[in-house]
């Protein structure tokens, strides 16, 4: 089992910048891919961006030049970096790994950016 514990979303005006973590503990040996997805209500949840255990990351073309993922093995902690925040980046962020061949989802945070 893998526990996934997110921090750092709130309100943010646009243009603003946002930093998200996301810890992992439990059986982190074998985790591969990490990552963050978003959903607002009513909609499906999205994959925003994704970083393989060697460090190459991915990007939904909606973030891309915006947002920056990465993440440190050693604290098996992933991080997304927000700038240039929209009101359309308004949702909430989770937090998944890929363990052995399970994923795993974080409870969320909540991102608001205000116009």
């Amino acid at each position: 089992q893998v526990q996934l514990v997110e921090s750092g979303g709130g309100l943010v005006q646009a243009g603003g910048s946002l930093r998200l973590s996301c810890a992992a503990s439990g059986t982190t040996l074998g985790i591969r891919d990490m990552g963050w997805g978003r959903q607002t209500p009513g909609t499906q949840r999205e994959l925003v961006a994704g970083i393989s255990s060697g460090g190459s990351p991915n990007y939904a073309d909606s973030v891309k030049g915006r947002f920056t993922i990465s993440r440190d093995n050693a604290k098996n902690t992933v991080y997304l970096q927000m700038n240039s925040l929209k009101p359309e980046d308004t949702a909430v962020y989770y937090c998944f790994v890929v363990h052995v061949n399970r994923e795993y989802w974080g409870q969320g945070t909540q991102v608001t950016v205000s116009s």
